[in-house]
């Protein structure tokens, strides 16, 4: 896995609370939904998508926390996964909410917002400025209760008239990937100094007033009243969070530095974060120049996305004298869809048989052992790494939702779920090249000298799309195989602005590209699936799929009123996806692969749905003295 593939995942992981919601077909709030949140008995301390919470009013901390972690000391690190307008190779502005500039990863670390996420759970979140909240019966507005003790880095309070503002200021001029979902906000309106209503006009995602209430900053509006919100600025702006901009030099490193009286710093949400007294973010514009970087010690983190690195890389005198250790933590986070992505919009992919023969020509096995290090797992499912994954036979539950539409779909959905083929290892395995040839002759193509030739006469030639020369490796030995079956296949390297626009506008055969999704599913499964998303330039629709049957699936996981029901049409939904060949699926793993100089101490368990070490850890002042790195 390449680090460029790896940081765009990341970094849509990272947004796609926000993103998910952005380009979606108007969706209405189930009635299920209002129902579990609404309480007669007035405010609730937490909502979830399906009303189930893990923390109780009277909870005191997350349970992947220590309350007692030391504070202090310095996290140095080069981001691993940045959101907005933020870019991990340098920075022009600290304004990351607008599309405009460049911003240094980790920003949002300087601002509160409504309600924090538990990352423990699937899509729960608690108040933080926000003490409670509470919902209408039909879902469409969301009163929040503000605690009065809350305050800006200044002094000057947080008020209703500040969450009011920045919402809508948010709506009007933010960052497309915040703007876009807010047109789904009617309104923001301030009912008293401590008390806001949200008011949405109904055709709201399910999990959008979440969103907005964990992951939309709140900002001064006396600060953003004198100054432009809307401009690229490296004047540090008044924030409330518990970090603020400290000492910086544009290119080279941001540190945000710990609020000591911080207002929030005692409530159960925060309790056992936040404990670095300094977060810095480094800055290189080479991969080998940041390893270096960490090798000497100058930056104490880094999580590698390279296996090749990970196998052979760390072997310098600081791995060998104990002083940097290697750690693989879990990651329980649905691992998505890795894969070369079809694009059957063009008429010689139409064919299924077409599209599930070239997959034959990838040899998993070998690649793994030669290329890989044996550091990955074979993708079979759109929804990896995840309970959404189809599995096995379909259940009752699973062919409820299919049966009515058998015949329309082929008849591996009411089987085993599609998996891929498991080669021999050998890099050539005729078995398998032998069945991509029967379905090929299948599909009418017939071998005239060294060529393959279609129905249509003309030989079938397919061009790789990639952006980095990383993948060389690994497609080649994929493109002899194919030649073996008389494709004339080949490997176009271009940049990423080009990559994009190729994409955007369908002109490539195959593309590389990882899609991921949260554990509750929205409306942006319209848009990696949806027929209407296979038009739409610049969907993530890569393939182009369009299908009533995948269509209506997504209807079903979209408008699922308990947890249960959704996975079981994710399943179905899976089925059908996997059924349809519309991809030759990568790899995964399901760790972090961490790297670190051992100067710092970490909860025992690590939460399932997100990784925030700079959040969660902190420094161990005996070991970074021995090793001197305690300043």
């Amino acid at each position: 896995m390449t680090t460029n593939l790896t940081a765009t995942r990341r970094r849509f992981l990272q947004m796609s609370s926000a993103a998910a919601l952005a380009s979606a077909a108007p969706w209405p709030v189930s009635a299920a939904f209002s129902a579990e949140i609404a309480h007669p008995d007035g405010p609730v301390h937490g909502l979830s998508v399906f009303g189930d919470l893990k923390y109780g009013p009277d909870f005191t901390q997350f349970e992947y926390v220590n309350r007692l972690a030391p504070q202090g000391g310095t996290f140095s690190f080069q981001a691993p996964y940045w959101s907005f307008n933020q870019n991990v190779l340098t920075y022009n502005t600290f304004n990351s909410f607008i599309l405009k500039g460049d911003a240094p990863p980790r920003m949002e670390l300087c601002f509160d917002t409504l309600m924090v996420r538990a990352h423990d759970e699937p899509d729960a979140v608690y108040g933080l400025v926000a003490e409670t909240v509470e919902v209408s019966e039909d879902g469409n507005v969301f009163t929040f209760n503000l605690r009065p003790e809350a305050r800006f880095h200044d002094g000057s309070k947080l008020t209703a008239e500040d969450v009011a503002f920045s919402l809508l200021l948010l709506k009007a001029d933010g960052h497309p990937l915040l703007s876009q979902p807010l047109s789904a906000l009617k309104d923001a309106v301030v009912l008293d100094d401590y008390k806001v209503a949200l008011q949405f006009n109904g055709t709201q995602s399910r999990n959008l007033p979440l969103v907005v209430a964990a992951d939309y900053p709140i900002f001064s509006k006396r600060y953003y009243t004198a100054y432009d919100f809307k401009q690229s600025t490296l004047t540090p702006p008044l924030s409330s969070g518990p970090y603020k901009v400290g000492k910086h030099a544009v290119g080279h490193y941001v540190e945000y530095h710990k609020i000591e009286n911080y207002w929030a710093k005692d409530l159960p949400v925060r309790v056992g974060q936040c404990n670095f007294a300094v977060i810095r973010v480094e800055f290189y514009r080479e991969r080998q120049t940041a390893f270096e970087a960490f090798k000497k010690g100058k930056t104490l983190y880094r999580e590698e996305f390279t296996s090749k690195n990970w196998a052979t890389e760390y072997n310098f005198p600081a791995v060998e004298d104990g002083k940097v250790v290697r750690r693989e933590f879990p990651d329980g986070r649905p691992s998505g869809a890795q894969g070369w992505f079809i694009n059957t919009r063009l008429d010689k992919f139409k064919d299924p048989r077409v599209r599930e023969a070239l997959g034959y020509a990838f040899d998993f096995e070998w690649s793994n052992q030669n290329l890989f290090y044996g550091l990955y797992t074979r993708t079979q499912s759109f929804f990896e790494n995840s309970d959404m994954k189809a599995e096995g036979m379909p259940s009752a539950a699973e062919l409820a939702l299919l049966e009515p539409f058998r015949g329309e779909v082929p008849e591996a959905v009411f089987g085993e779920a599609v998996t891929q083929p498991v080669s021999d290892g050998s890099g050539y395995d005729r078995k398998l090249l032998k069945r991509a040839s029967e379905l090929l002759a299948e599909a009418g193509y017939t071998r005239k000298g060294s060529d393959l030739v279609g129905p249509d006469g003309n030989p079938l030639t397919i061009e790789f799309l990639n952006n980095t020369a990383a993948f060389e490796r690994i497609v080649n030995p994929m493109i002899k195989n194919l030649e073996r079956l008389g494709i004339k296949a080949s490997l176009r390297i271009v940049d990423p602005a080009q990559y994009e626009a190729r994409l955007n506008e369908y002109d490539f055969d195959i593309a590389s590209r990882r899609l991921s999704l949260t554990p509750t599913l929205s409306d942006t499964i319209r848009e990696m699936w949806g027929s209407k998303a296979a038009s739409v330039p610049g969907t993530y629709n890569t393939s182009g799929i369009a299908s009533p049957v995948v269509d209506a699936l997504i209807d079903k996981a979209i408008a699922a009123t308990t947890r249960d029901d959704m996975i079981t049409a994710a399943r179905a939904l899976d089925r059908v996806l996997r059924a349809g060949h519309y991809w030759i699926p990568q790899w995964f793993k399901n760790v972090h692969t961490v790297a670190m100089w051992d100067v710092y101490g970490f909860p025992e368990e690590t939460p399932r749905y997100f990784f925030p070490v700079e959040e969660l850890w902190w420094t161990d002042k005996e070991k970074a003295e021995k090793l001197g790195k305690a300043g």
